[in-house]
């Protein structure tokens, strides 16, 4: 009786066994890889929502402004005396504190 019982048992616990593993890898890789990344992209789509005239910003490029204009797409940024530039809202990188 107790041999019938551990026969039936194991294929069904070696199937959940076999899916246990990889549910474990994805919720892993979910916590430590997709949820930052969402978290960091929503800081970053939120500072640069948050942007206005006179804000200083650093492009992706590593280029240093300040902005003069900000419009839907994009922003008119002055990187040295009487030069300005025009970037593309995901170019910018970070805003740079005073």
């Amino acid at each position: 009786m107790l041999l019938f019982l551990l026969q039936d048992a194991a294929p069904g616990g070696f199937a959940l066994g076999g899916l246990l593993f990889p549910l474990l890898i994805l919720v892993v890789f979910y916590l430590f890889l997709i949820r930052p990344q969402q978290s960091r992209e929503k800081k970053r789509r939120q500072m640069i929502d948050e942007l206005k005239k006179g804000d200083r910003i650093v492009t992706a490029g590593g280029i240093h402004g300040t902005v003069v204009k900000v419009e839907d797409t994009s922003l008119l940024a002055e990187v040295d005396q009487n030069t300005k530039m025009r970037f593309d809202k995901n170019a910018i990188a970070s805003r740079v504190s005073a």
